[in-house]
């Protein structure tokens, strides 16, 4: 008798715990949501999509633009200086290489057709938070956001 009832808690307590388990895996699947991680994005088409990153300095503002093609991607830095109101503008052309764990690897080695002694590279994570691609620099956390998504 007191191995039955024994038996018949050790099931009761499993049951509990399994479903403790299940509403802590929906509070982790909602916090990865918000922060756009582990999410599996090889579905997601990113050809002919164009990426923004704006950085506001007080002497000057620099655009940056990643255009993916195919495997071909432009890389283009423009630099606006707020005393004269001059624009100058460099564009990198390349290949990108995308990994089936949401990695993007850029790497540009011509400047304006010219080949570059040393390419400039960046490594992307693409995530996706409210319907929105961003793409996050590895090494220096940066956001790149999805152009459509900017201009709306």
């Amino acid at each position: 008798m007191n191995k039955a009832l024994l038996l018949i808690a050790f099931f009761a307590s499993s049951l509990a715990l399994k479903a403790q388990y299940g509403t802590l895996n929906a509070i982790l699947d909602r916090l990865e949501e918000k922060r756009g991680v582990n999410k599996d994005l090889k579905d997601v088409n990113i050809d002919d999509t164009k990426f923004v990153l704006i950085k506001d300095f007080a002497d000057h503002t620099e655009r940056s633009f990643v255009i993916i093609k195919g495997n071909k991607a432009t890389y283009v830095e423009m630099f606006d200086d707020k005393q004269t109101g001059e624009t100058s503008s460099n564009v990198f052309s390349g290949d990108v290489v995308r990994s089936r764990h949401n990695i993007i690897s850029l790497r540009a080695d011509k400047l304006e057709n010219q080949k570059i002694a040393l390419p400039i590279t960046r490594t992307f994570l693409m995530t996706k938070q409210k319907k929105v691609l961003y793409l996050i620099d590895v090494n220096t956390k940066e956001r790149w956001i999805e152009e459509s998504a900017f201009n709306k």
